[in-house]
């Protein structure tokens, strides 16, 4: 899809890299056999996502939630702006339950017993967070390109890409 501003253009972008990074999380979940354990790929992966896990759940619903959704609320967007935060506290709690896994499984000793309990809650991850990004790719970015004047979207856009 083709967004307006540089703002939805540069979550757009942010969102595909994510979706790309799931797709290889939930690969490298399944491959591992039932009862088995991970090995050193599937350890750099798990550092990969871990620190991704920070970058989307952290700045990201950060930035979203402080410079996005007050606008949008203000401007009409309530009901979504209520299901997005909603959306985000749940992402959030399975990703403070994943990432002490994902920690540990980048270390290569990731037994047995801890993937077991890392598979179901990196899989649900993957799911909640990809319907999240699919909804804000239909919803807020184009709801962000009728929203946003061009002094707004440049403001906020610099907000986007500071760390």
């Amino acid at each position: 899809m083709h967004y307006e501003t540089a703002t939805s253009r540069k979550l757009d972008l942010e969102h595909r890299d994510s979706l790309a990074l799931l797709a290889r999380l939930q690969r490298g979940v399944l491959e591992v056999p039932a009862g088995g354990t991970p090995g050193e790929a599937f350890a750099a992966l798990a550092r990969q996502v871990a620190r991704s896990v920070d970058g989307e759940v952290g700045r990201h619903f950060r930035f979203e939630e402080e410079q996005l959704f007050p606008r949008l609320a203000a401007g009409g967007e309530r009901d979504l702006v209520d299901l997005l935060l909603e959306e985000h506290k749940t992402i959030r709690t399975t990703a403070a339950d994943l990432l002490p896994l994902l920690l540990a499984a980048s270390t290569g000793r990731l037994e047995a017993a801890q993937f077991a309990v890392l598979k179901p809650l990196a899989l649900e991850f993957v799911e909640r967070l990809e319907a999240h990004i699919q909804k804000e790719d239909a919803a807020l970015l184009p709801a962000i390109d009728l929203l946003l004047d061009q002094a707004a979207d440049r403001e906020i856009a610099l907000a986007c890409i500071e760390p």
